[in-house]
């Protein structure tokens, strides 16, 4: 089942991104991304729950010119259900519901998994540079 997060989901997902995303710095985990997300747009979090285990999730939001995806984790022993293509897709009909005409994301170079997994999802690499600043 997908739906909204909701605060009681936080522990769950603090496990699930453990999991999926060790290597994530501090200051993105999901006790400060996801209420700092959902002040700035609420409804953005998604969550995938099977028999009270939260199995997956995704945030995504729009800029008015874009949309982004965002954190997008499926439990390794829940892979190759689908489940991660059904989070991908709500979150696309909810950009789409909000008039985004385009959805971007990045991925970590040299994921090929993940790269496949968005190419079979319509998604294609393009030729932009990524760039950040720390504040």
């Amino acid at each position: 089942m997908i739906r909204a997060f909701e605060a009681a989901d936080l522990p769950g997902v603090e496990a699930l991104w453990h999991a999926c995303f060790p290597d994530d710095p501090p200051r993105i985990a999901a006790a400060l991304s996801i209420p700092e997300k959902l002040r700035v747009e609420p409804g953005s979090v998604l969550i995938a729950k099977e028999d009270d285990l939260i199995v997956g999730s995704i945030m995504h939001g729009y800029d008015g010119h874009r949309g982004w995806l965002w954190s997008v984790a499926v439990a390794s022993t829940h892979r190759g259900r689908g489940i991660g293509a059904a989070l991908v897709r709500a979150a696309e009909a909810a950009l789409a519901a909000r008039g985004c005409p385009m959805i971007n994301l990045q991925i970590r170079e040299g994921n090929a998994a993940v790269t496949t997994f968005y190419e079979r999802l319509g998604y294609a690499v393009e030729p932009r540079v990524s760039m950040g600043k720390l504040l």
